[in-house]
């Protein structure tokens, strides 16, 4: 039993196919699958089912890749550890991202890398529930997401800043006015362009819909914000966004952001690890350095 076959079911694992997963561990499919054959003579235990292509993993299986799971992120935790208290922290950091927070990540990544120069970073848009499930498995080291609005279990969080919501439209010079809100009520009215349901920002803006009482539908949904500034530019559609990550759309030049008021809303977003040791010193070093900000607003720095 060696680490290279608990790296290979990780593999197949996350890309439920013999072939990709070989690719992926830069080795040929017969090695891949004469590893985890191996590996289940040695457990004694049924790991994959098979047929003409993967199928999935027995519940042995599923139990024996949760402990690999585990195994893996233990040992790059310790090589990290170790790399550490010779000086030099090296090793990866894994970061999940709703996508609302992208805007925020290079507000960590210079002062993290300046510190670290050694540790390289890898940031990708999730979902929240892709963020929870991600740490629950040891795929990401830690998540930027909403904590008050469905907050997750079996974590540690540090704030980073209160994410409050506009809405975005162009408007022709002529009908441009001096107003700085708009209710959600007024915004119900409008051709909307939103996010799609299954991100947590559009569940947020819902319940904001809600409490204002009414319920429109959008036309336009997508999981994309820069397909929101788009549809903005055309002119036909408003969007619904928090404020902070207006410089990051293509927006127009007679773009009108007003703030959404009856009722005030707003969310704590912040970082958020695993509560378990050992941690990833990667992680625990991002962690200590959102502390050490304090506050819990990053853009009150600007």
């Amino acid at each position: 039993m060696n680490f290279k076959q608990f790296n290979y079911l990780i593999a197949l694992a996350q890309e439920r196919h013999f072939g990709r997963a070989a690719k992926r561990c830069n080795v040929a499919q017969p090695t891949l699958s004469t590893a985890i054959r191996r590996l289940e003579d040695e457990l004694g235990v049924p790991i994959v089912m098979r047929g003409q292509q993967f199928i999935g993993f027995t519940a042995e299986g599923q139990r024996v890749l949760e402990w690999a799971e585990r195994i893996v992120a233990d040992q790059d935790a310790m090589v990290q550890e170790l790399s550490e208290m010779r000086g030099s922290l090296h090793g990866r950091l894994r970061i999940g991202v709703v996508p609302t927070a992208l805007p925020v990540v290079s507000r960590l990544t210079r002062p993290f890398c300046d510190s670290y120069p050694n540790v390289s970073i890898s940031a990708r848009a999730m979902s929240s529930l892709e963020i929870q499930h991600g740490l629950d498995n040891f795929e990401i080291d830690l998540g930027i997401t909403y904590l008050d609005n469905e907050p997750m279990p079996r974590v540690k969080s540090a704030p980073l800043y209160r994410e409050h919501y506009c809405l975005v439209r162009a408007v022709p010079a002529a009908g441009t006015s001096r107003a700085k809100t708009i209710s959600w009520q007024d915004a119900a009215g409008l051709p909307l362009c939103l996010l799609s349901p299954d991100m947590q920002n559009r569940r947020i803006i819902d319940a904001a819909f809600a409490a204002a009482g009414c319920r429109p539908t959008p036309q336009i949904e997508t999981n994309d914000l820069a397909d929101i500034g788009l549809h903005v530019k055309t002119g036909k559609w408003a969007g619904i966004v928090p404020r902070h990550v207006l410089d990051m759309l293509d927006l127009p030049a007679n773009a009108q952001a007003l703030d959404l008021v009856a009722p005030e809303v707003s969310h704590s977003v912040g970082l958020v690890v695993a509560d378990h040791e050992p941690q990833p010193p990667t992680a625990k070093a991002m962690l200590a350095l959102v502390e050490s900000m304090g506050g819990g607003d990053i853009f009150a720095q600007d």
